[in-house]
């Protein structure tokens, strides 16, 4: 490999690679990222957001969203979103709890370098977000601890089990241990969690003072129901006795306005606020996106966010259940669907023996449909070596219709071959 850099001119995340999302020989689903169509709307009104938020800056002649922002950022920002979802919660968003950040993932980074003991034990869903473990991985002297996963969530008694193995006290940071999660339409299972869960989740917690990190990006994008779901945090109630603050809620508008803004917020409970608002990243540079943030705020203030979260949310919607359709009818018997009521991927499961490695280079050959394959999202790739994830994010509903017969397709005549490879194995007919 040479050690000269080489330029690519690459014109986004997925440029450069053999499933460009921007490529039309190819159906790509993979990736929760929104489409052209859905972000042409963010050139207007960042422009009108943009004028709206510089204008007292010049008249004022203060230029202050170009100046090092407060650290937990500006108070008109985190007034704007905790008013947003206030609403959309249905539960009190305070502006005091919220921080800003640059979206979840490096939510998550600040998270890990300023919370957790650097020889501390990070405990993860048996299958979840693979750039979630790619961000705890890099910090190597933690260590990763597969927690069983059910159709409710977390198996409380297989944490509690290794909480009580791994237990210890910190000496530098705040927490000897982070149970990271997506409670809400969980990714890649579309899982919700159920009370009884969360409310379990909590008592551990506080018993083994462990801290929480959600990933709350999918919480409103809930198609089954008029309400959002109870987030985690709202069961760390600060009117019980024993409250001391163990959950984050790690949020992001990556998903619901735009991931090239690169925003994000913490709600967090007091202790943590305080220590992240003294580290030095914090403490030097101030407001991790004091600028864009600003401009946002504006959006919400004109109204302009709310119409455009909206048309994301009711976009996905019909993608989602286009997809579950066409997927009801076309998969083929034996493999297995989720059924997620909300978020942007659905998981499916093949039967035992056959391998979503060997079905993506099928599918990849023969009809140019990419996904990700199961093993990605796990700490331990057997537990999902037959799985594989679906995106609804990135495509209308007509060519994600068209991409599931395809793919169903391809797996028929996979799983038909490979089933005649088995029985050739064992010594019998071949099949058809």
């Amino acid at each position: 490999m040479s050690l000269i850099n080489e330029e690519q001119k690459l014109t986004n995340l997925f440029d450069g690679t053999e499933w460009n999302l921007y490529d039309s020989k190819i159906l790509d689903l993979s990736a929760g990222a929104p489409d052209p169509d859905l972000l042409q709307h963010c050139v207007d009104i960042f422009r009108q957001a943009t004028e709206h938020s510089l204008h007292p800056d010049k008249k004022s002649n203060s230029s202050l969203l170009f100046q090092y922002g407060p650290k937990s950022g500006l108070y008109e920002v985190r007034l704007q979103i905790a008013k947003y979802f206030t609403h959309m919660y249905g539960s009190e968003v305070k502006c005091e709890d919220l921080f800003i950040t640059c979206g979840a993932t490096q939510g998550l980074n600040v998270i890990l370098s300023t919370l957790v003991d650097l020889n501390g034990y990070i405990f993860v869903d048996e299958i979840t977000y693979m750039s979630a473990l790619d961000v705890i991985r890099q910090f190597s002297s933690m260590h990763i601890i597969p927690i069983k996963l059910s159709e409710d969530g977390t198996d409380l008694e297989d944490l509690e089990k290794h909480l009580k193995e791994y237990v210890y006290k910190a000496q530098k940071k705040q927490f000897w241990g982070m149970y990271y999660t997506i409670p809400i339409f969980h990714n890649p299972t579309g899982v919700l969690f159920s009370p009884t869960t969360c409310k379990g989740l909590i008592k551990l917690a506080r018993k083994y003072d462990i801290l929480i990190t959600c990933d709350d990006v999918y919480n409103i994008l809930n198609y089954n129901d008029e309400n959002c779901t109870k987030r985690l945090l709202s069961y760390d109630n600060k009117r019980d006795k024993d409250y001391r603050g163990h959950v984050v809620s790690n949020g992001s508008f990556s998903k619901i306005i735009s991931p090239g803004i690169r925003l994000g917020w913490f709600e967090v409970p007091r202790r943590i606020k305080d220590i992240l608002e003294c580290s030095g990243i914090i403490d030097s540079a101030g407001c991790l996106n004091n600028y864009t943030s600003g401009i946002v705020a504006s959006l919400f203030e004109l109204g302009l966010a709310q119409t455009h979260i909206n048309r994301m949310y009711e976009t996905y919607k019909e993608r989602m259940l286009a997809t579950l359709s066409t997927l009801k009818k076309e998969l083929p018997v034996g493999c297995k669907m989720s059924h997620p009521e909300g978020g942007q991927f659905i998981w499916i499961t093949l039967e035992k023996g056959c391998s979503a490695s060997e079905f993506l280079k099928v599918c990849m050959e023969e009809e140019r449909i990419f996904f990700l394959i199961g093993t990605v999202f796990t700490v331990i790739p057997e537990r999902a070596s037959n799985c594989f994830r679906l995106s609804i994010a990135f495509y209308n509903t007509d060519k994600l219709e068209e991409a599931v017969k395809r793919m169903c397709r391809c797996l028929r005549k996979y799983l038909k071959n490979t089933k005649n490879e088995i029985v050739l194995n064992r010594g019998g007919t071949k099949i058809g």
